[in-house]
């Protein structure tokens, strides 16, 4: 936790030295991953604990109303991004985890949900969270695409996902942090694809 030792100028610092070591290559592929399963019906799940859980949560509540535009909200006819967060069905992760074990909560809901073509995005600072690399595993030999998000070495995760946007710090709250500014420059690119209607150049 650098928090604990900087303080918030050298912190932000930090913060700002982390970002512009970013491959920003793998933000545009994830990018381009989630408008191909825009383009072709495809569901998109993702996945995390702790606060990674909760950037699932965002980013899943971004990507579903905010690719939009608001002229769009009422119109039947406008084809939407198909986005599901395993982190939100609250009942079903309790009873998974109750009765069989907390490894299971995430893989148990894409056994029901998932289809090959469809995209995990497993979020993981660790890289070493037992549920989702269960979940990953699952979905390589059942015909998703898998991206694993992660921080530190990357853990078994990077090595486990087909695609792995990586970013570097020891700090769970700056990958965090990161992993979510990430998450908010790729949610407005595909504003601008899906929303506004640019092709990829145009909104690159």
């Amino acid at each position: 936790m650098l928090g604990a030792t900087l303080g918030p100028r050298a912190f932000l610092d930090r913060v700002g030295q982390e970002l512009r070591r970013i491959d920003t290559r793998q933000m545009e592929h994830l990018a381009n991953l989630i408008y191909d399963c825009y383009t072709r019906g495809r569901f998109v799940f993702i996945c995390g604990n702790g606060g990674s859980g909760s950037n699932a949560s965002h980013f899943c509540e971004d990507l579903g109303k905010s690719t939009l535009r608001r002229e769009d909200f009422e119109n039947d006819q406008k084809k939407r991004l198909k986005v599901l967060s395993l982190t939100d069905n609250t009942p079903y992760i309790l009873a998974w985890g109750n009765d069989e074990g907390f490894d299971r909560v995430f893989v148990e809901q894409l056994k029901n949900l998932a289809s090959p073509g469809d995209l995990l995005i497993a979020i993981s600072g660790s890289g070493n969270s037992p549920n989702i690399l269960k979940a990953v595993d699952w979905a390589n030999r059942n015909g998703l695409t898998t991206v694993g998000c992660t921080g530190f070495s990357g853990g078994q995760l990077k090595a486990l996902a087909q695609h792995n946007p990586h970013v570097p710090p020891d700090d769970m709250g700056i990958v965090e942090s990161i992993h979510l500014t990430q998450f908010h420059w790729i949610l407005d690119h595909l504003y601008a694809r899906i929303g506004l209607g640019l092709g990829r150049a145009q909104a690159a």
